[in-house]
């Protein structure tokens, strides 16, 4: 079906329109990269046990991955998805307010649930909104989309150093304030009238298309990339707080993540030099070997005498065990998948990292209450599964004349 033709007010390029998005893109990161590396630090000082963190952190990824599909259709039926952003970050803004609540198990475990509802499509709107105006005006994605990865990483390293004098409990008004700012930048996003085309993780896309995408070759893949993020978890649910119970402090903590993130940066800015001439496939063994590495060496370092500068060095595999991931997906739907099955392909996609993080994240709370930073050897078995997957996929490639 032919999708209708733009009206005039469509095709008038609002004002300001990539600097408008670069600061949406730039406020909408602050809160991750202070809830990332540092909520499970305020979870642990308020006397939460590995296993409750665990479950705290688990069960909003399980609950996202069946939510943000249906808010991100409500955002392609709407208006304008720039009010259906607006509507959820305002009430993201409300709902993280309940942290400063005394933070009860069960209180915190709500809160989470219902943050993750409202807070997780918020990336994906502002992507559509971002790649919209690419299709109509012909908008530069990665210089607005930059400002996000940039914010994220000076919100760990801003972070890390408030964190430092004021302690783990100043982490809930952090948030709170991140989401404010956010929500008076969404004031001035663009308005461009309905979508022209579905969300990258739209439901109606995955249930009307996803069927076409269940051969061999896609779901094994999109396993592997699902397992091998998933190999994750136990690093975005206990380092921080393995690095704090060996005297690390906050701020060391913060440049520690933010060294992953400029890598997986320079990973971004670097691939088609380093990797444009490489098949997926090896691009992806090359990521699962970079997890299998990372999660060998986490336990060696201190018990080796390497200190933090040992830290940093495996941080720098971040640009291997996550970039390449994240790359090497785009790539195998860009090769194989038809454009008008692109969205189906990113939800089905989505719904498989969001899942596999969240089962590695509520087992790697026991995990590391018997193990320790051990932990992460288990994590070796999760990533050479991932790497199965990827290897199944290959031998049931499509055939290319």
């Amino acid at each position: 079906m032919s999708l209708p033709p733009l009206s005039p007010e469509q095709l008038i390029r609002p004002r300001h329109f990539e600097l408008r998005m670069a600061l949406i893109f730039f406020t909408l990161l602050v809160p991750n990269g202070i809830y990332i590396p540092y909520f499970p630090l305020w979870l642990t000082g308020n006397g939460f046990s590995p296993e409750e963190v665990a479950v705290i952190l688990s069960a909003p990824m399980f609950l996202r991955v069946v939510t943000t599909p249906f808010l991100t259709t409500l955002a392609d039926s709407a208006r304008d998805r720039a009010n259906v952003y607006v509507a959820l970050v305002a009430a993201s803004v409300l709902v993280s307010a309940g942290y400063f609540l005394r933070p009860t198990y069960a209180l915190v475990l709500g809160v989470s649930l219902a943050l993750a509802v409202v807070w997780t499509p918020h990336s994906t709107i502002g992507d559509s909104i971002a790649l919209s105006g690419v299709r109509r005006y012909g908008a530069n994605y990665t210089g607005m989309r930059i400002w996000g990865s940039i914010s994220f990483l000076c919100a760990n390293l801003a972070g890390g150093f408030i964190l430092a004098i004021t302690g783990a409990q100043a982490m809930p008004v952090i948030v709170f304030l991140a989401f404010c700012a956010a929500l008076v930048a969404g004031i001035f996003a663009p308005r461009l009238g309905p979508p022209r085309r579905a969300s990258p993780q739209s439901a109606t896309d995955i249930q009307e298309s996803g069927a076409k995408l269940l051969n061999p070759y896609f779901l094994y893949f999109a396993a592997g990339t699902g397992v091998l993020i998933g190999s994750h978890g136990f690093l975005y649910g206990f380092v921080s707080i393995y690095w704090k119970s060996i005297g690390i402090s906050d701020s060391v903590v913060g440049l520690l993540w933010a060294w992953g993130v400029a890598a997986e940066i320079g990973m971004f800015l670097f691939f088609n030099r380093l990797f444009g001439s490489s098949t997926v496939v090896s691009v992806m063994v090359l990521a699962g070997i970079g997890a299998v590495l990372r999660w060998l060496a986490f336990p060696l370092i201190w018990p080796l005498g390497l200190g933090v500068a040992g830290f940093f060095a495996v941080q720098t595999l971040h640009a291997l065990s996550t970039a390449l991931i994240l790359i090497g997906l785009q790539k195998m739907i860009a090769e194989t998948v038809a454009e008008e099955r692109t969205g189906a392909a990113q939800g089905i996609a989505y719904f498989t990292n969001g899942f596999c993080t969240a089962a590695v994240t509520l087992v790697s709370g026991p995990l590391y209450d018997r193990f320790g930073v051990d932990g992460f050897f288990a994590m070796i078995a999760v990533a050479l599964v991932g790497l199965a997957c990827i290897g199944l996929a290959a031998r049931s490639a499509p055939k290319r004349a």
